[in-house]
């Protein structure tokens, strides 16, 4: 429900950011006046050899949005699963007692420490 969140919110930011590019209207009237009172026509606008830098608007609100989403996805993705090395296994438990054990020469028994461990 969040990634969806955070993704309508960069998508509405991104639009928003392409709306806020468009150009201000013009307001003046180019429509023939009078020519008995010595009114003429405004000259015509002067020709544009360009295209109101419509590319570059562009290019800056596919920036915007792709900044905006790297940044929305490092936001998003920061609580994300990650490796994390298991810890050691804990050192087996191991304490000394004596036992009795088989003398290997006489035949008979004697007491030696022992190691043991679980």
């Amino acid at each position: 429900m969040k990634k969806i969140l955070i993704s309508t919110l960069a998508a509405v930011i991104a639009g928003s950011a392409m709306l806020a590019t468009a150009p201000a209207s013009v307001a003046q009237d180019y429509g023939w006046q009078r020519r008995d009172r010595g009114y003429y026509p405004p000259p015509p606008p002067p020709r544009r050899r360009h295209h109101d830098n419509t590319g570059a608007a562009i290019a800056g609100g596919l920036a915007a949005g792709v900044i905006g989403g790297m940044i929305g996805g490092a936001i998003v993705n920061n609580n994300g699963p990650r490796y994390v090395e298991p810890p050691p296994p804990p050192p087996p438990r191991c304490w000394f007692e004596d036992r009795r054990v088989p003398n290997a020469y006489d035949g008979g028994w004697h007491m030696e420490s022992m190691r043991v461990c679980r």
